[in-house]
């Protein structure tokens, strides 16, 4: 019988670690969205406002895309609606300690982060007198999904304090004559840029596809690995630091409203980068200027990313808190995945498993889930689980 070497086990065991990172981008039959609450106090007059991706209301009546098709556009928007106002109106707020009631004066929907989401407009009875401390727990809303994930805003006395909140945690107090805590504020848009990049999956599908060869140098028309980890480094640094500085600039000017692209427009330019980086890697057309394509689409890149904080509908100053915030937190997510993808592709170069299995058929997969998307958001098609 024999039994694998040390060293062979070994380098399986990274080939799994390395598939981990590439397969589940086309495993996700529900990616929880972000959802967005937010409040508004103006003197003893308390409004509110609930965004909600259509497709978490899906998730939470049991429905997928394709059993959704089975009931008709009026009958699947009554039920829509029927569940955000049902979830929405048992939230409990609380002024001074005293429950606040909300009733919904509107809902509509529109397009936010690439999805289509619900809006629901809340109001109370005005208040006895100026609150001092306002509480807000948000439990309700995880009876969509326990996933979900969402920012909770509260505007008052024209300032804005912002938290992020999961279904392990949902109690949050704003005691109102305090100053805000800038730094945690500035925490929160850190953690949210980490995770919208984290499942931003064409921006990750991406990067991924930009990484794969950079340990990899061309031998005619075959590929060969890098001798040394030092060219390796610095080409993936590169590629890295293109695509950080090109997104931070569309970031900054879309985020402050100096240029506005419309999204559908954005993601289906993203969407076709990806098939673009991915077909280079099959019948190399860039050379070695990946960092130039990489800084070219990372200017796309930045507007998707910006459409995320433009949504929030943020006030001017902290706006500018909340660019710097969540663009630091977009840098530290793609370090996270660099940090993980290159050791683990440098060990593996010189297999013919990276080389056929992960740079071959990975682009191709890589592609085809790509042009999917972009089927998807050029045509409005809603074909593609995630």
């Amino acid at each position: 019988m024999n039994v694998p070497s040390v060293p062979a086990a070994f380098a399986r065991r990274k080939i799994l670690c390395l598939l981990c990172w590439l397969l589940p981008l086309g495993a996700w039959a529900h990616t929880p969205s972000a959802t967005y609450l937010g409040f508004s106090l103006t003197g003893t007059n308390l409004t509110g406002r609930w965004d909600i991706a259509l497709l978490d209301l899906l998730h939470g009546l049991g429905l997928t895309p394709e059993t959704a098709k089975l009931l008709s556009a009026d009958e699947l928007s009554r039920r829509q609606e029927a569940l955000a106002l049902d979830i929405v109106t048992r939230l409990t707020v609380k002024a001074d300690s005293n429950t606040v009631a909300f009733q919904v004066t509107d809902f509509t929907t529109l397009p936010l982060n690439n999805g289509e989401y619900a809006r629901l407009l809340l109001s109370a009875e005005p208040l006895p007198a100026p609150p001092a401390v306002i509480e807000i727990n948000t439990r309700v809303l995880f009876n969509i999904d326990t996933n979900m994930h969402g920012l909770l805003r509260l505007e008052h006395d024209a300032r804005t304090e912002t938290v992020a909140f999961d279904h392990a945690h949902v109690e949050h107090t704003f005691t109102l004559a305090a100053p805000a805590n800038r730094w945690a504020q500035w925490w929160t848009f850190i953690r949210e840029g980490v995770w919208h990049i984290w499942i931003g999956f064409d921006h990750i599908l991406f990067l991924l596809s930009l990484l794969l060869p950079a340990v990899l140098r061309r031998d005619g028309r075959d590929w060969r690995g890098v001798d040394r980890f030092r060219p390796a480094f610095f080409n993936v640094l590169k590629i890295v630091t293109a695509f950080t500085v090109a997104h931070s600039i569309t970031l900054s000017l879309a985020a402050l409203d100096v240029v506005r692209l419309p999204s559908r427009f954005v993601e289906s330019v993203i969407a076709a980068s990806v098939v673009l980086v991915a077909l280079n890697n099959l019948r190399p057309m860039f050379g070695d200027k990946s960092w130039l394509v990489a800084f070219g689409f990372g200017l796309i890149h930045g507007f998707g990313f910006a459409n995320v904080l433009g949504d929030l509908g943020l006030q001017r100053g902290t706006l500018a808190l909340a660019l710097v915030g969540f663009n630091v937190g977009v840098e530290l997510g793609q370090l996270a995945i660099v940090a993980v993808f290159l050791p683990v592709a440098f060990a593996l170069r010189d297999s013919g498993f990276y080389r056929v299995v992960i740079l071959r058929f990975g682009s191709a997969a890589a592609m085809l889930i790509a042009a999917g998307w972009m089927l998807d958001r050029v045509f409005d098609l809603n074909l593609m689980p995630f």
